[in-house]
């Protein structure tokens, strides 16, 4: 799969499936809408209509299921015939797995994609999702030979004409972000540490143009970002915050995408056991998917000034690591006294969204991390968990995800009644809270939000992905969708404004609520 280049086109052109092998995917009402002239060229003379139309009569998806046309060389494969209401229409995990499971091998292959226009950008991620690039397996780096899976979509339901060239520009866009968001989180830390990452960064900001800017290591210590330099003090390679910026002309708001890039947590002194410490190179996937969603983004086309802020660090373990009982002074000027170590994504991001608000002049701060362990227990192994300050935002970061596949599910937002976990006697703040069965995803979450103040007028959400950004040993490049979605309304693109849950309505046209049209632009 690591070698493995994505096409999409609005047609794959005929082949025999021997040399060609096929996937025909999609709902089962769906297929049977496929007229057998749009598949005859790609499937004859192995398959004949009938043999076509008795396959689709054996498919019962229960939820998913498959039957094989040809031998190991053609497959038609049915999708659930439907979702809840808390899934995506398009059933995107569904179409990741049948993909693994189903697509022959070979090197030249392709799927045809039967959906609805609605479903096509979440369809393509989704298909992204199945074709990781990073492997360091000795059988793959014997392979020279480069294979290729061509995607055709075949519209069906309203608005069913042809894709358009746009179109299909913006599906690579963003398949090419979520599988740069998921090679950067399966890449261990002895490769991807922060120097490493930061490269990736300076490698993105050249394809667009920008030059990144970057604070390091002791200049982080002396300009206050007590946060991340504390985090990070202990590694061999140093902490970072790394900043790249879209600031078009006519912009008339200003967002900031804020990443968690501990490119390991090892938990510090406060330590990790041997069984929870393996699969810590994902603690970099707040800031890879920011990376991957940022590439796609300005490549389509934004309107309003955009900044990506990665918070990078390794928590090592080390004579200068943070110990417990220390107390840090972070960026926002508040104290935080450490009573566990292993609290450290809250740490980094609190700096990073205090640069955003006072530096960066942010009217909307969204920041991604994999930040809690609990968030998997309160939304699950596929739903993210969305905290924020806004209603409308939380309704909206809903509808993206179940838009583009990347799903969101929201938190409890109370900071009345929760903030009060972190209370310490000698400092503005603890790091942990004191009760663990006290909604912890919404408290860490909170920790963040305290250090732009509750009382900011802006817009703030945190999307803590700590489950959604692997499946299994594999990382799932989650986030990169969700983000291209939830801002598809301030995209020059047609297809995110499609997708996107918020329109460009303008400024509120009442005085109460002059105040704060900026941050309400987007809904």
């Amino acid at each position: 799969m690591a070698n493995v280049q994505l096409e999409f086109q609005a047609s794959a052109g005929e082949a025999d499936p021997q040399s060609r092998p096929l996937l025909v995917l999609g709902q089962l009402h769906n297929l049977h809408r496929l007229p057998w002239a749009q598949l005859r060229g790609k499937l004859q003379p192995r398959v004949t209509e009938e043999i076509w139309q008795s396959a689709l009569s054996t498919l019962n998806p229960n939820p998913t299921d498959s039957c094989p046309l040809y031998l190991n060389y053609a497959t038609v494969a049915a999708l659930p015939s439907r979702v809840s209401r808390h899934n995506s229409p398009s059933a995107a995990q569904f179409i990741t797995r049948l993909v693994r499971n189903c697509l022959p091998g070979g090197v030249n292959r392709c799927i045809v994609m039967v959906c609805e226009r609605s479903e096509v950008f979440a369809s393509a991620c989704a298909l992204a999702r199945a074709f990781p690039l990073f492997t360091h397996r000795s059988s793959a780096s014997r392979r020279t030979e480069k294979k290729t899976v061509t995607v055709e979509f075949f519209l069906v339901g309203q608005n069913n004409g042809p894709i358009e060239v746009a179109t299909l520009k913006c599906l690579a866009s963003a398949t090419e972000g979520v599988r740069l968001a998921a090679r950067i989180v399966d890449t261990p830390c002895n490769e991807m540490n922060t120097d490493n990452f930061l490269e990736e960064i300076k490698k993105v900001g050249k394809d667009l143009g920008i030059t990144p800017t970057i604070i390091r290591d002791e200049e982080l210590k002396e300009r206050g970002f007590g946060g991340i330099y504390g985090v990070g003090k202990a590694a061999l390679h140093p902490p970072a915050l790394a900043v790249l910026s879209h600031t078009p002309d006519g912009a008339t708001q200003t967002i900031a995408w804020v990443g968690k890039g501990i490119v390991y947590d090892t938990g510090g002194l406060s330590i990790k056991g041997k069984t929870t410490m393996p699969g810590m190179k994902r603690d970099c996937g707040g800031a890879a998917a920011i990376l991957g969603a940022f590439k796609a983004t300005v490549k389509q086309g934004f309107k309003d000034n955009l900044h990506a802020v990665f918070c990078l660090a390794e928590n090592a373990v080390g004579p200068r690591a943070t110990r417990p009982d220390d107390i840090h002074v972070l960026y926002s000027g508040k104290t935080v006294e450490i009573n566990n170590t292993d609290a450290e994504g809250r740490l980094v991001l609190a700096d990073g969204v205090a640069y955003a608000c006072k530096d960066l002049g942010a009217d909307i701060i969204l920041d991604m991390a994999t930040l809690t362990g609990a968030q998997g227990i309160a939304t699950g192994k596929y739903h993210a968990a969305v905290l924020t300050n806004n209603e409308e935002w939380e309704k909206a970061c809903v509808k993206a995800g179940r838009n583009c596949g990347d799903l969101v599910h929201p938190l409890v937002y109370c900071p009345e009644l929760h903030f009060s976990e972190f209370t310490s006697a000698v400092a503005d703040m603890k790091n942990s809270v004191a009760d663990r069965d006290n909604t912890p995803s919404s408290c860490a979450g909170l920790f963040i939000a305290s250090h732009i103040g509750f009382d900011w007028p802006g817009v703030w959400v945190h999307i803590d992905i700590a489950a959604p950004v692997h499946a299994g040993e594999r990382a799932t490049g989650y986030g990169v969708a969700l983000l291209l979605s939830l801002f598809g309304g301030a995209s020059e693109d047609p297809l995110l404004n499609m997708v996107s849950p918020l329109g460009c309505n303008g400024d509120s046209p009442t005085e109460d609520m002059e105040r704060d049209s900026k941050r309400r632009r987007l809904v």
